[in-house]
């Protein structure tokens, strides 16, 4: 046996109890998706929308951010003492744009100490912000699953139009391990090789058939 076999193997058997493995998930990623769609709720942050805005991150303004990052980067390889001394000369420099900034953050309700956030984001941030641009990730050709796999799911579908996507979805994963089995080592073998974005790839393509089902 190669070992390229042997590893298709042992993913296999590390996923055997397909099911199981999707049922313990679920309630750890509702929770999750309950934040999520919270902070969705809530966003973007940092809106002006009125007096009782909900406010989680508060960012400096995009000018004040740029002279920031300026200093940051002239005085990006000096020693902390040096740092320090162009900080308190260029603080006295800029004294205006960075009493703007306080007032603008007060009044938003940041109650920090607004001046040592600027020292901090300036020291252990900008500083060490890479100005190189990533190249883009080439994508990988896509990988579409079976047809009997989809017709297995448009099956059970249809006998199931009145349970919940996601509990349907569980219940097809028990009823149809030996399907979910081949599957994954069909899917393992075009490239896919994180069991993770298998699963994430069979519950979407799962949510889809129902949706086009019943939506």
């Amino acid at each position: 046996m190669s070992a390229n076999e042997r590893t298709r193997d042992d993913f296999i058997d590390n996923i055997h109890n397909i099911n199981n493995y999707i049922s313990r998930r679920t309630i750890s990623e509702c929770r999750r998706n309950d934040f999520e769609s919270f902070t969705e709720n809530t966003s973007p942050l940092q809106k002006d929308d009125g007096p009782n805005k909900l406010i989680f991150r508060y960012k400096f303004g995009d000018s004040f951010s740029q002279e920031l990052y300026k200093f940051s980067k002239i005085h990006q390889y000096d020693d902390r003492k040096t740092f320090k001394e162009s900080w308190k000369k260029w603080t006295e420099e800029n004294n205006d744009v960075i009493d703007y900034e306080i007032e603008r953050l007060t009044k938003l309700g940041y109650q920090g100490d607004i001046l040592n956030k600027m020292f901090k984001s300036s020291r252990y941030y900008f500083r060490k912000k890479s100005t190189e641009k990533k190249a883009p990730v080439q994508r990988r050709s896509y990988v579409s699953v079976s047809q009997d796999l989809l017709n297995s799911m448009d099956e059970f579908i249809l006998k199931t139009n009145n349970t919940k996507p996601s509990q349907s979805f569980v219940e097809f994963c028990k009823t149809n391990t030996p399907l979910l089995q081949e599957e994954v080592a069909c899917l393992f073998n075009k490239g896919i090789k994180d069991h993770i974005e298998i699963r994430n790839k069979i519950k979407k393509t799962y949510k889809n058939r129902y949706f086009n089902a019943f939506g």
